[in-house]
């Protein structure tokens, strides 16, 4: 197939754009500082909105405000910052791509959080003193609902159709107390390992807070190199993960060495035709996922439901999931598949923190909690960032107690957590993404 290259001279840089049919390795660097151009780094003004015709800038309304410190190194001289949280986009074709942000200011102490695609937790609060800056690195994945060159699409809800995920760019939320971004680099890569996530919507990436999950927090500890693509959306089952080529956009897109963490059962307990059940359709298709993505060299990982917050009078936690978690666990047996047990350990954690404070990691909130919420918000099976959080962490434990060769890809020095010892609720906190509705 001919591809070309259309070559494009605006009055600070060369940028090249490449057609969708290239199969090249896309690289972009950015700086951020107003005062100087720095050689071979595209520069940025706070002004520059997102557009096609320039495929890169910041995006759905947020503009940043750019400060200069002089520097002698014109890369960390200046920096991009806001009082509010701010987007930055970049038009790429779908696949991962290492990124590198640099963050800091000479003179002042910045706090930076960085979010993207659909709210997917990257960074999370790093500090820089005074003269100091941060190099920041990890591995992020895009996709398109295109299946490679078969001319099938994964079939989307009307919800998703502005789902940051599907669109054909990189999206980066900036937020944090005070976030310095001086340069951003962008580089394709075809090596690293990826971890995909098949589920619903305890592990979809959520778009709006207050609700969050476990799939999107995850990235967060991991290192560069390995990449999390989630396909997971709310209401699936196993069946329709299939039936809406999902499953199909996984295996068209996997290599030998990547990983799938599967986690259904809330819906699939809805089914209830002469084939469904936890024993039936529910194990035929967790043993159809496995052997298919083992038979091109994956590592399948099976995942049991997370519990609803569901207490009986004696404070104990009430099975809401019948049969499935058993089901699952089942499956790993006879399969010999690893198995995180996220039924059980949110038991645990749930149990641990009671009836009321256990509250504290869902969706539940009186009304006029956020602006504009006029009903009571009373959601006893999602989460919110904390919760969602905890969750990760119970899946970075189920990792390192598989012995998975994905533990030399978490970041350093996570201690070992116990759901029984879940975080302080008052010590954790996140900024609240600025495309959501509410508003807290």
């Amino acid at each position: 197939m001919m591809q070309f290259r259309v070559i494009l001279f605006f009055p600070t840089i060369l940028f090249l754009l490449t057609d969708l049919f290239s199969q090249e390795i896309s690289s972009y660097k950015f700086s951020f500082g107003p005062a100087k151009e720095v050689p071979g780094y595209i520069k940025v003004n706070a002004s520059d909105k997102y557009s096609a015709r320039t495929g890169y800038g910041f995006d759905f309304g947020t503009i940043p405000f750019a400060i200069d410190r002089g520097g002698k190194k014109p890369l960390t001289s200046g920096f991009c910052t806001g009082d509010k949280p701010f987007f930055f986009s970049v038009s790429l074709p779908a696949g991962n791509y290492n990124i590198k942000i640099i963050t800091g200011d000479l003179k002042e102490a910045s706090s930076t959080t960085v979010r993207a695609e659909s709210r997917r937790l990257i960074f999370e609060n790093i500090i820089t003193g005074p003269g100091k800056t941060e190099v920041m690195t990890a591995t992020i994945n895009i996709r398109t609902p295109k299946i490679g060159d078969t001319g099938e699409e994964v079939v989307r809800k009307p919800r998703e159709m502005n789902k940051l995920n599907w669109d054909e760019k990189l999206t980066f939320e900036f937020t944090g107390k005070r976030p310095c971004i001086c340069a951003l680099e962008i580089t394709r890569t075809i090596d690293a390992v990826t971890v995909f996530l098949a589920g619903n919507s305890t592990v979809v990436d959520q778009d709006d807070d207050p609700w969050a999950s476990w799939g999107q927090m995850f990235p967060r500890f991991l290192t560069q190199g390995v990449v999390v693509a989630n396909h997971a959306e709310s209401g699936l089952s196993l069946g329709s993960f299939l039936s809406s080529n999902r499953f199909k956009q996984v295996m068209n897109t996997m290599k030998s060495g990547d990983y799938l963490f599967i986690e259904f059962g809330h819906n699939d307990q809805k089914e209830n035709g002469p084939d469904d059940g936890a024993f039936k359709s529910y194990s035929e298709r967790l043993i159809l996922f496995v052997n298919e993505f083992r038979k091109k060299g994956g590592i399948p990982v099976i995942v049991s439901p997370a519990n609803r917050r569901s207490f009986g009078e004696d404070g104990k936690l009430i099975n809401s999931l019948g049969d499935y978690p058993g089901a699952a666990k089942k499956v790993t047996e006879e399969l010999k598949v690893p198995f995180i047990d996220l039924n059980a350990m949110t038991k645990t954690m749930y149990e641990a923190m009671g009836p009321e404070n256990s509250k504290k990691l869902f969706v539940i909130y009186p009304a006029n909690t956020f602006p504009g919420q006029k009903e009571a918000l009373n959601d006893n099976t999602h989460f919110n960032s904390y919760g969602a959080y905890q969750l990760a962490k119970c899946i970075i434990e189920g990792i390192k107690e598989n012995k998975l060769d994905l533990k030399n890809f978490l970041v350093k020095d996570i201690p070992s957590f116990n759901p029984a010892k879940p975080d302080p609720f008052e010590s954790f906190s996140l900024p609240l993404s600025p495309r959501s509705p509410v508003d807290k």
